[in-house]
C-alpha cells in the first residue's frame, strides 16, 4: 500500500524527479550521520524526582532534545494514533486533497514543505497534515474539523489530546524547576490560551534517500513539541557539535523538543536545536508532533529571574504575532527568526550560570 502512495496534490505517485532532488552540496550525506551517540533517555517515573529535574535541565542545555519513557500515555493509545495517521495517509488522494492549501493561517491543512534552492523549488519527500488540539475534555469543538475518515480518527485524537495536555504541563514544570524557577513559571510566561496544534507526518519509502530530504534543517518556532514516531529506520537527526546525530526510535518512548520560545524565555540557557527529517528506502515512516505555542498577543522575553549583571537579556521582547510575521517572511529558505530579536552583547557575557 505504501508503495502506491500519492501526494494529495498530485495525480501520480511521487518519483525522484528533479523537483525532489537536492543539489549535491546540501544532500543529507547519510553515511556521515552518527548513530552511536543519541539524545538522553529520561525515565519520568523514577523515584528520585530531583534527579529527573537535573537530567531534564542538562538535556535542555546540552541537546535541546531528549526522549522520555514511562511518560504516562498508554502505549496502546500511542499505537492507535500512529495506525490512525497511517490509515489517513493511505486514503486515496481525492479524499485528502480537500485539505491541501498554501494558506498558513488555516487551522486544518495538508502542506508540502519545500526549499528555494538556486532559484528553484525543491519539494520535500513528505506530506504533512495539521490540526488544532485541546486537552480540555469540555472544549471539544476542535474535534469537529477532524476528518471523518478513518472512522476512529476523532475518538483516538481526542483521547491522545487529553493525555498530551497532562504530559505537556508536567514537562514544562520539570523544565521550569531545572531553571531554578517555580514549577509553573514557563507555562505562565507562555501565556493563557496557548496555540495548540498537531502535525501528522508521512514519509513514503524513497528510491534513493541520499538525493532528497523528508524535511529540511530547521528549528521549531513554538515553545515545546512532543514527537511520537513509529519504529521505522531512524528519520530524525539533530545537530550536535556541528555534526548530525540520529535520534533512533526507542520502544514506548516520546521525543521532546525544546523550541525557539523557550530558548528566549530561558535567556539562552535552554537550546532550540536544528534538526531535520530524512527518508529511507525500506518502509514508510509515520509520526505525530504535538505543538504548544503562545497565542499571538503573548509577549515573549527573557524571564527576569534569569537575567542579572553577568547574564544580561540576550533578546528583545516581542509578541508571538511579530515572531510569526518574520517567520513567514523567510518562507522557503533556512529560517533564522529568533536571531532577528537578539540584542548586541559582548563576548564576556554568558548564557549559563557561573
Amino acid at each position: 500500500m505504501a508503495a502506491r502512495f500519492q501526494m494529495a496534490c498530485d495525480s501520480q505517485p511521487p518519483s525522484l524527479s528533479p523537483s525532489f532532488v537536492l543539489p549535491e552540496d546540501i544532500r543529507p550525506r547519510l553515511q556521515q550521520v552518527s548513530h552511536g551517540i543519541s539524545v538522553p533517555v529520561i525515565d519520568l517515573a523514577a523515584d528520585d524526582q530531583s534527579l529527573v529535574v537535573g537530567k531534564v535541565s542538562e538535556a535542555c542545555q546540552q541537546y535541546g532534545f531528549f526522549q522520555v519513557i514511562n511518560h504516562g500515555i498508554p502505549q496502546a493509545l500511542c499505537d492507535r494514533v500512529l495506525d490512525t495517521v497511517a490509515q489517513f495517509f493511505h486514503l486515496p488522494p481525492q479524499h485528502r486533497n480537500q485539505y491541501v492549501t498554501t494558506d498558513h493561517k488555516k487551522k486544518v491543512k495538508i502542506f508540502n514543505y519545500y526549499a528555494n534552492v538556486e532559484g528553484r523549488r525543491v519539494n520535500m519527500w513528505s506530506e504533512t497534515f495539521t490540526l488544532p488540539w485541546n486537552p480540555d475534555p469540555v472544549e471539544t469543538e476542535y474535534l469537529d474539523v477532524v476528518p471523518e475518515e478513518p472512522a476512529v480518527y476523532r475518538e483516538v485524537y481526542g483521547e491522545y489530546a487529553r493525555e498530551m495536555g497532562s504530559l505537556m504541563e508536567r514537562l514544562l514544570g520539570l523544565m521550569s524547576l531545572g531553571l531554578g524557577l517555580e514549577e509553573g513559571a514557563l507555562k505562565r510566561r507562555i501565556g493563557a490560551k496557548p496555540e495548540l496544534y498537531s502535525q501528522a507526518n508521512y514519509y513514503p519509502p524513497c528510491p534513493d534517500p541520499e538525493l532528497t530530504m523528508g524535511l529540511g534543517a530547521h528549528t521549531d518556532i513554538v515553545a515545546i513539541a512532543v514527537l511520537l514516531q513509529n519504529q521505522a529506520p531512524s528519520g530524525l537527526h539533530i545537530m550536535k557539535d556541528d555534526h548530525w546525530v540520529s535520534v533512533d526510535p526507542i520502544p514506548n518512548s516520546l521525543v521532546v523538543n525544546l523550541a525557539d520560545q523557550v530558548q528566549v524565555l530561558s535567556n539562552g540557557r535552554y537550546k532550540s536545536v536544528i534538526h531535520r527529517a530524512v527518508t529511507n528506502s525500506v518502509m514508510e515512516r509515520v509520526s505525530m508532533v504535538m505543538f504548544y505555542a503562545p497565542n499571538d498577543d503573548t509577549v515573549i522575553k527573557p524571564i527576569e529571574e534569569l537575567t542579572d549583571e553577568h547574564h544580561p537579556p540576550l533578546y528583545t521582547s516581542f509578541t508571538y504575532r511579530e515572531f510569526m510575521q518574520r517567520f513567514h517572511a523567510q518562507e522557503g529558505r533556512r529560517r533564522r527568526v529568533k536571531e532577528t530579536f537578539e540584542l548586541p552583547h559582548t563576548p564576556t557575557q554568558s548564557t549559563s550560570p557561573n
